[in-house]
């Protein structure tokens, strides 16, 4: 075959095709089970949504307050785990110029 960028593009449409298809029926099943998921809780997102957060285990009966401050520092070092990933590009974002800067 021939490497101009014609024939790369005609090699890598089945993959494309592929891959959009993948997703495509990967969207239709989740679009499915939303729906007959909202249905059956009667068309209500908040039940819905609260039976997410008990299955997943961000809303539970704690016993005691040895168990709630647990399940609350959980949480706090994924915060804190976020912050010091995104804080590096945050800087970044903030330090960039556009001109070189003169000192006087």
């Amino acid at each position: 075959m021939t490497n101009t960028p014609l024939a790369q593009k005609k090699e890598g449409k089945p993959f494309i095709l592929a891959i959009t298809g993948i997703g495509a029926a990967f969207g239709v099943w989740a679009l499915v089970a939303f729906t007959s998921l909202l249905a059956q809780m009667d068309w209500s997102l908040t039940e819905m949504l609260r039976q997410y957060m008990v299955a997943t285990g961000a809303i539970g009966e704690h016993e005691t307050l040895v168990d709630y401050y647990t399940h609350i520092k959980g949480f706090e070092y994924i915060i804190a785990v976020a912050f010091l990933g995104l804080y590096p590009v945050f800087f970044k974002f903030v330090n960039r110029t556009k001109a070189p800067l003169k000192a006087k």
